[in-house]
């Protein structure tokens, strides 16, 4: 049924309470109200932003960054390994989440990386059942073979699900640009990945984006999965309602959530749960409202006067992240295509715009160019800093949390073998700090981003009230191998302004700047001007509890008895690729779980 406004569901009660509509969160709303005889309620905070051009637009990256109607917009706490720096972190807020404000980048991990849930204790949560779900979940929409021959897509043997709601397809705007970085790539020793949505990423390649090639309109969860559904008499959407906590009972020495309160302006409703609450608010929100419902370790509840309803240390913790920094150089005027710095003009942005509603221009353009590789491919220090950062371990293995030492010893081997975790993007236009574009320039940025980090955070509540957030400390560069990969990364991708045909195109580098020579400048640079990649993880970990886990393998809280989380939070080890397309397979099993279909 359409969105139901507050006074139409309070005290009513729903089969199924789903916390958070974004991406996770109204994937599985619609998955569990497949089961007509079931009634699903699904809560989102923000609004509904439906059908609206400035989210279903490509090529609007960051546009809605700090708009209080897109994003949370988010602080981390001064970080001590990075000058003290607070780092902001958007959200996406609104039925889709970040999904409706995110890049549309369009990727999927190593199978291993997948296979490394299942050996960390999660049996089920593997490569094979995921890209199952995944299958049943896309509409891939494959180029012409002109275009792909042309473009040099290299999808001959790509197999991916064709039926599905969810789209990704290939920009409509291409920029020569982006062949020319893949062939410096080439040129400096990586090689075409062989399957890149298939499980084996390594290398370089040209992706889809999560866009309806049929109209260049953003695929997102709530285009996808909620619209087509939104008539079904058992689905139920309400916006507007922050969640502030799940009101439990004790029943046979576990909590059993009885209801679900929330917030709209300064008045606390409250729904009944018949059968179960499954939260996804996302790695920084899931945490929060556990612990505001009593669920978490046992002295931040005490600190702001939450009596503990099940003391469980690994709420919060184990917070991982993802990186990136961006570095712009400064096109040959002659080049013979368009980036999209000419949007920086009002006159071309309103041409551009009509264009779009032909499907033609540069709102149909895209992030496509992706490499993976290990440090190696990037730098001669790899072994170095390598053997530093495991032997490290190795004397440091008796003074880590429950757990620690298990997710290392498979980032270790992922080291040894050579995993792809350092990422480069390119993006078809300026995108960096602190020097500013030129007027009437082309720009074509690289950026590189951290996928393996070993440095691990938290996030835990200072307050009782649900509109404060949390303290979100992500402890960047706390491992100093972090840092140094980083690093060794940004120097490569400067390098590739210098190798062929890129160089051929290069004027100047315009971020970090002809300024910027020495180690020291750099590392200050990229503590200065870096971000995260807004894939922030494993704060609700599946582990096994004296793992320092929060849920099972069915994604049941542990203590609990009708409480799950699903959503990137529940992600014990981070992966080598940007998250959208996995969440959706998560949602995907939380269901079929749910449902007794896994």
């Amino acid at each position: 049924m359409p969105i139901l406004p507050i006074n139409e569901i309070e005290n009513k009660t729903f089969d199924y309470v789903v916390v958070g509509g974004g991406t996770a969160g109204l994937t599985l709303a619609v998955r569990l109200s497949e089961d007509a005889s079931k009634s699903v309620l699904c809560l989102e905070a923000g609004g509904a932003n439906l059908n609206d051009p400035a989210i279903l637009r490509p090529a609007s990256w960051g546009s809605h960054f700090s708009n209080d109607q897109y994003d949370w917009n988010h602080k981390t706490v001064a970080q001590k390994s990075a000058n003290g720096i607070q780092y902001s972190w958007p959200r996406g807020k609104g039925l889709g989440g970040s999904s409706a404000i995110n890049f549309m980048c369009w990727t999927r991990p190593p199978a291993k990386e997948i296979d490394d849930i299942e050996r960390l204790g999660n049996p089920g949560w593997n490569w094979k059942n995921l890209d199952a779900s995944m299958k049943k979940l896309e509409g891939y929409i494959a180029p012409t073979e002109e275009i792909a021959k042309k473009q040099g897509l290299k999808v001959e043997t790509w197999n991916h699900g064709t039926s599905g709601t969810l789209h990704h397809s290939f920009p409509g705007h291409f920029v020569g640009a982006d062949k020319a970085v893949q062939d410096a790539l080439l040129n400096s020793g990586f090689k075409h990945a062989k399957d890149p949505l298939g499980g084996d990423p390594a290398g370089v390649y040209f992706s889809t984006q999560s866009v309806d090639s049929k109209t260049y309109t953003r695929s997102y969860s709530a285009s996808a999965f909620y619209i087509p559904a939104q008539n079904r008499k058992n689905l139920t959407v309400t916006v507007d309602a922050l969640v502030s906590r799940v009101v439990t009972e004790q029943v046979s020495g576990k909590a059993k959530a009885t209801s679900v309160e929330f917030l709209n302006g300064d008045k606390t409703y409250s729904v009944k749960v018949g059968r179960e609450v499954i939260l996804s608010a996302g790695a920084l929100k899931s945490p929060q409202i556990l612990e505001l419902s009593g669920i978490g370790k046992k002295d931040v509840l005490e600190s702001v006067k939450i009596p503990v309803v099940v003391d469980l240390p690994g709420v919060g913790e184990n917070l991982q992240e993802h990186v990136y920094i961006p570095l712009s150089f400064e096109l040959d005027d002659d080049v013979p295509f368009d980036t999209v710095d000419l949007l920086r003009d009002a006159e071309a942005v309103a041409k551009h715009l009509k264009l779009h509603d032909e499907q033609k221009g540069l709102f149909t353009a895209g992030i496509m160019g992706f490499s993976f590789g290990p440090l190696q491919l990037h730098s001669k220090r790899a072994d170095e800093i390598h053997q530093a950062q495991i032997k490290k371990i190795e004397a440091n293995k008796d003074k880590y949390p429950p757990g620690l030492y298990e997710q290392y010893q498979i980032q270790v081997q992922r080291l040894k073998d050579g995993a792809p975790g350092c990422e480069i993007v390119n993006v078809p236009g300026f995108l960096s700090f602190p020097n500013p574009p030129k007027p009437n320039k082309k720009y074509f940025s690289l950026l590189p981003a951290m996928n393996h980090q070993f440095s691990r955070g938290w996030t835990h509540v200072i307050s009782k009230d649900p509109k404060i957030d949390p303290a979100y400390d992500p402890a960047y560069f706390s491992e100093d191998i972090d840092l140094q990969t980083f690093l060794e990364c940004v120097k490569f991708v400067r390098s590739l302004a210098k190798i062929a045909p890129f160089s051929d195109m290069v004027v100047a580098e315009a971020n970090p700047g002809p300024n910027c020579t020495t180690d020291e400048q750099l590392t200050e640079w990229l503590k200065s001007y870096m971000a995260t990649t807004y894939h922030t993880a494993a704060t609700c970990s599946m582990l096994p509890r004296e793992k320092n886990g929060v849920v099972d393998p069915n994604l049941v809280v542990y203590g609990t008895s009708n409480i799950r989380v699903c959503d990137l939070s529940i992600l014990p080890l981070h992966f080598a690729s940007h998250p959208q397309a996995a969440i959706y397979t998560f949602a995907a099993r939380a269901a079929d779980i749910i449902m007794g279909k896994a």
